[in-house]
């Protein structure tokens, strides 16, 4: 039986997402064109999603991806550096992150066999899904794209994060003097140089791929800290939908960002794909185990939860 408190609870709730969908609605019709920047963030529904079931047991998936666009190119059609897939339990609060190295080297739809990072830069944030969707099993729902000047303003607003940094590493041009080992705090561009360093660490791309995984626990810990305090979620949602080009509506955004702030710490798992690093002609690359990434898929596609990596 549910208590009068948690029915209240619940009520209150639902009287703030519902001013929340009309605000966004509102500032969707009175905020000129011209005033409103959607190009720091591209959140791309694939055809079959159906939004955020938050009250039932799917599990939506969103394939993260730092896109590495220069001033002037477009965001959605450059190379992709950061690729996590994070997967959301909306009934039970669990979730996982699978990342994957960028140099790995896989079918992309219509483009045959090329570094998964191409993928953006040929396809866009569908042919991203598809050559993951390769590789995992799973076709992600949602595919979010931002520029790293964006992602470390989102982090500074939000105070700064605090990761667990198994060494010490650095990198001469985007931290000289290094990130010491142990817990450590980051402001935005820490962050951003935390996710992107790959060249002082022992496992490369493998590596770097664990780092952006300690990120997103790092950003998903201050926004669960914030996530009561009245108007933060909303102010983050608008915040976002002033830069970001999206064929979501304003409602599933909050629901997105409900989704987030309500998964559980201790029931996040994480796992980086495996593979081994070898040569196509010239170029570099990591051959993926295909195996374990299909296995990784299969285990966490139905509740967001991962057994082993």
């Amino acid at each position: 039986m549910t208590s009068p408190s948690t029915t209240l609870l619940r009520a209150r709730r639902a009287v703030r997402a519902a001013v929340l969908v009309g605000l966004l609605a509102l500032t969707a019709l009175v905020v000129p064109q011209s005033s409103v920047q959607s190009s720091e963030v591209s959140l791309v529904k694939i055809r079959h999603a159906q939004g955020v079931a938050t009250g039932g047991a799917d599990v939506v998936w969103i394939l993260a991806v730092g896109s590495d666009a220069r001033p002037g190119q477009a965001m959605t059609r450059a190379r992709g550096d950061a690729l996590q897939m994070v997967g959301i339990n909306t009934r039970t609060g669990a979730a996982t992150a699978i990342g994957v190295p960028r140099d790995s080297w896989v079918v992309i739809p219509g483009h045959g066999r090329e570094k998964i990072n191409s993928a953006l830069y040929f396809a866009g944030p569908r042919g991203m899904a598809g050559a993951m969707s390769n590789l995992i099993g799973i076709e992600p729902d949602y595919v979010m794209v931002t520029r790293f000047p964006f992602f470390e303003d989102m982090v500074d607003d939000i105070g700064g994060i605090t990761v667990n940094n198994p060494r010490r590493f650095s990198d001469p041009n985007l931290k000289k003097e290094g990130f010491a080992k142990g817990r450590i705090h980051l402001d935005g561009y820490g962050s951003m140089a935390f996710s992107r360093i790959r060249y002082g660490l022992a496992g490369g791309d493998f590596d770097r791929s664990a780092n952006q995984q300690r990120t997103l626990r790092g950003i998903h810990a201050r926004i669960r800290a914030q996530a009561d305090v009245p108007g933060f979620i909303e102010r983050g949602v608008l915040t976002v939908l002033e830069h970001t080009d999206t064929n979501a509506s304003p409602a599933e955004l909050f629901e997105l960002a409900q989704a987030v702030a309500q998964v559980v710490p201790s029931k996040i798992t994480t796992c980086v794909v495996r593979g081994r690093i070898g040569f196509v002609g010239a170029a570099s690359v990591v051959f993926p185990d295909v195996a374990q990434a299909r296995r990784l898929g299969r285990e966490a596609r139905s509740d967001a939860q991962l057994r082993g990596c």
